[in-house]
């Protein structure tokens, strides 16, 4: 059976620490891609909230339960171009992405239980090196702009 095509609108969930530490995760199948947790909407008339509450469990295991980790929707937005090598995922013709960023502080202990589907590998970074090790420029400018967000 063949998968529906993936909506071109997704959410960015930057994960950080009071003090300004980022979690990156290494995506399954493309060693070095680091990246904040990303995923789309899985119906059209999904909240974005709800998009990304789920994204952060699905691949970390950590709840924004709206009390101690609470989700922040920064009311930004990326358009993207896709990746070539992903496009296949999406309906004929589709180029682009619309990326909304959201933020989560954490403690630092937090666990973080990965999706081994989706990612091999995590790592805790200041922001700074954080930015500099993601693969997506838009990733990487939305946890430059997280000392405004925090």
């Amino acid at each position: 059976m063949m998968k529906p095509y993936k909506i071109p609108e997704s959410v960015l969930v930057v994960i950080h620490t009071a003090d300004m530490e980022v979690l990156l995760i290494e995506r399954a199948g493309n060693p070095g891609y680091w990246q904040s947790v990303t995923g789309s909407k899985d119906a059209l008339d999904e909240p974005l909230f709800t998009t990304a509450t789920r994204e952060l469990f699905e691949e970390t295991g950590i709840v924004a339960d709206g009390k101690d980790i609470v989700l922040q929707d920064w009311g930004l937005q990326n358009i993207y171009e896709i990746y070539p090598v992903w496009r296949h995922r999406y309906e004929p013709g589709v180029t682009h992405n619309l990326e909304h960023i959201f933020s989560v502080q954490v403690p630092r202990n937090v666990p973080v239980m990965l999706s081994p589907r989706e990612h091999t590998a995590h790592v805790w970074l200041p922001y700074l090196e954080a930015a500099d090790r993601c693969f997506s420029p838009s990733n990487a400018e939305a946890i430059l702009q997280l000392p405004q967000h925090v």
